[in-house]
C-alpha cells in the first residue's frame, strides 16, 4: 500500500505539470504531427515530380542526339521543366545543355537567358555549387565576347577575391586588360600561371604578362 501512495507521489509533479500546461503540450504536439506530415508530402510530392522530370528527360536526350536538334521542341520541354519541375536536378542539366547548345549556334542572348537561370537555380547555401560556378562562367565568357566587361567581371568576382582555378584567374585577366586595369590584370595573370600545369597555357599566359610591359 505505501509502496503505490509512494509511486502516486512521484509522478504528482509531472501530472501537476500536465495539467498546468495540458493546452501547450496538446499545441506542440499538432505542431509536431503536422510538421512531420508536411515533411512526408512533400517528400513524396518531390519524389513523384523528379519521376515524372526523368521521362521528359529521356524526350530531351532523344531530340538532342537529332543531328539537328528541333529548337522549337527543345523550347517547348524547357518550359515543361521551368514551369514544373524547377527543383529538380534534370531542369538543371536541361538548361545547361541548351545554353550550351545555344552558345555553339551564335545565339548568345538566348544561351544568356538560360545560363542566368542556371545560376539562379543554382544559387545559395542549398544550391548545386559545380553547375553554378559554369553557369556564371560561360556566362562570363559569352558576355566578355559581346563587349560587355563590366557584366563579365561581375559574373565571376566572388571567384577572383580569392585562389580559384587558372582559368578563371586568366580569364578575369582578360576582362581587366579591356577595362584599362593592367597592374589588377597583372596579378590574375601570375596567380593562372602558378596554377596551370600545361607548358602551353604557361606560354599563352607568358605573353599576356610580357605585353603588359613589365
Amino acid at each position: 500500500m505505501n509502496n503505490v501512495y509512494e509511486n502516486d507521489m512521484r509522478f504528482l509533479p509531472l501530472l501537476k505539470f500536465i495539467d498546468k500546461y495540458k493546452k501547450l503540450i496538446v499545441l506542440i504536439i499538432f505542431l509536431i504531427v503536422g510538421v512531420s506530415s508536411f515533411i512526408l508530402i512533400t517528400n513524396q510530392i518531390q519524389k513523384q515530380k523528379t519521376e515524372e522530370a526523368a521521362l521528359i528527360y529521356s524526350d530531351w536526350l532523344i531530340e538532342f542526339e537529332q543531328e539537328k536538334p528541333d529548337t522549337e521542341k527543345l523550347n517547348q520541354l524547357l518550359d515543361q521543366f521551368l514551369n514544373n519541375y524547377r527543383k529538380t536536378g534534370y531542369t538543371q542539366l536541361a538548361l545547361l545543355s541548351k545554353a550550351n547548345h545555344d552558345a555553339k549556334l551564335k545565339n548568345y542572348e538566348d544561351s544568356l537567358v538560360n545560363f542566368n537561370e542556371l545560376i539562379v537555380l543554382t544559387d545559395g547555401f542549398n544550391g548545386n555549387k559545380i553547375f553554378n560556378k559554369i553557369g556564371r562562367v560561360s556566362s562570363s565568357r559569352i558576355l566578355f565576347s559581346m563587349e560587355k566587361y563590366d557584366e563579365a567581371l561581375k559574373m565571376i568576382e566572388i571567384y577572383t577575391s580569392s585562389d580559384t582555378n587558372a582559368f578563371i584567374h586568366e580569364l578575369t585577366g582578360d576582362i581587366l586588360i579591356k577595362q584599362s586595369k593592367s597592374d589588377l590584370a597583372l596579378k590574375q595573370y601570375k596567380k593562372a600561371e602558378s596554377k596551370y600545369i600545361d607548358e602551353t597555357s604557361k606560354s599563352i599566359i607568358s605573353m599576356k604578362i610580357a605585353s603588359i610591359g613589365t
